[in-house]
């Protein structure tokens, strides 16, 4: 019924650094190439943790946009914006908060996570629990097909799908939307009809997900269907509902595991991170410093590159002989571990150099950025004041 869309966002909370772009810029620049996509400076949510400190938000705003175009996000590609100028995304977190059991957000693994690994932050507000409705809106209002995240964010995706279902179980009713919808069955064509209506039995019935599946994808093919009528087919098909919110899918994506300079996860709060746009010298000092397996005091002690930090960057930077390079030297003691170093060093700056090429301009003359990024929020709000016309109207609210 809807178009195939991506959507996702990031927090400006902080620098962007190489673990930022192995764990997800490089799958945005990989789907801008097969799907609409829309990629959102996620500001209010930057707020739940940040309430207290805002300064940070507006400057880590344009830094993360200027981030991603030097990664290759690509603005002929795909939609950038900022959530705030959106203010849709908040009508709708509003409207659906009426109808969320508080229970569904108390269990969201996240949140306890969050609070124990945030303990240092007062985070017993309404807007640090009910971040994963806003996220819910972020997505529901653009009725985004699929989410690219990492297996963590899977229950967040699922609580999604959970509040799609229920706002179109409790809207999603239509006047006589039985007799239309059967009366689209015979647009199909005799041949179409009978199978579409064996599908609905085969899924309502007996609960083949497969029978569904093969049903949406034989709508999707009907190109002589008006957009209301494969609208009400694609609801009838679950129930009796008009499908207003779209359910999505989460997409898992793959992302090379970058670790800090000392092994935890790389993250500006913990000291131990690369910035994407890091200069040479900075990257050559940060890798030369690392720590390495304790056991090579000397630099005639043998290692084990398994225990060391290095030996990560060399699995996501370095090829099948390097890396062999790298074992049989560490563990014969044939190397020392500035030599093991060097490839690292050489290939973030290789990887770093067209990212400086391409930030330049927009370091150049920020206004750039900002009519680049006036453009989208004008391209995604015009997305979601139609979905929000939709939902009004669903919720009694479209006062004519």
């Amino acid at each position: 019924m809807y178009p195939d869309r991506v959507v996702s966002g990031m927090r400006p909370t902080g620098a962007m650094h190489l673990g930022h772009y192995h764990g997800a810029l490089k799958n945005w620049i990989k789907m801008q190439t097969e799907l609409p996509c829309l990629f959102f400076v996620a500001d209010w949510h930057a707020l739940t943790t940040h309430y207290d400190d805002p300064a940070v938000i507006e400057r880590s705003t344009w830094d993360m946009l200027i981030d991603w175009l030097a990664a290759g996000i690509d603005p002929s590609q795909s939609t950038l914006f900022i959530q705030s100028r959106v203010p849709e995304h908040a009508e709708l977190h509003l409207l659906l908060s009426m109808a969320t059991p508080l229970g569904w957000l108390e269990r969201v693994p996240t949140y306890k996570d969050q609070i124990e690994n945030l303990a240092n932050k007062d985070l017993a507000t309404y807007g640090f629990l009910g971040y994963p409705l806003l996220q819910a809106a972020d997505v529901l209002i653009y009725r985004a097909s699929q989410v690219p995240v990492g297996e963590d964010q899977v229950p967040h995706i699922e609580m999604m799908r959970e509040i799609a279902r229920r706002f179109n179980h409790l809207y999603g009713k239509e006047k006589g939307f039985e007799e239309k919808a059967q009366d689209a069955v015979k647009k199909l064509g005799s041949k179409r009809a009978r199978l579409y209506n064996e599908l609905r039995t085969e899924y309502q019935q007996h609960g083949k997900d497969a029978a569904l599946a093969q049903a949406k994808a034989m709508l999707d093919d009907a190109q002589s269907l008006s957009m209301g009528d494969r609208e009400r087919l694609f609801g009838y098909l679950e129930g009796s509902r008009k499908l207003i919110l779209v359910e999505p899918q989460a997409r898992l994506t793959e992302a090379a595991r970058l670790p800090g300079l000392d092994g935890r996860k790389m993250s500006k709060s913990y000291g131990n991170a690369i910035a994407l746009r890091e200069d040479k010298d900075t990257v050559s000092k940060k890798i030369k410093t690392m720590p390495t397996d304790p056991a090579r005091v000397r630099r005639s002690d043998a290692g084990d590159p398994e225990r060391c930090p290095v030996w990560q960057f060399h699995q996501v930077y370095s090829d099948a002989p390097t890396r062999a390079w790298v074992v049989k030297g560490c563990t014969s003691a044939g190397i020392g571990c500035i030599e093991c170093k060097q490839p690292v060093i050489d290939a973030i700056i290789k990887e770093q150099e067209p990212m400086h090429e391409r930030a330049q301009p927009y370091l150049d003359d920020p206004s750039l950025v900002r009519a680049m990024v006036a453009d989208g929020n004008d391209a995604a709000r015009k997305l979601a004041l139609d979905t929000m016309r939709d939902v009004r109207e669903a919720m009694g609210l479209a006062y004519t």
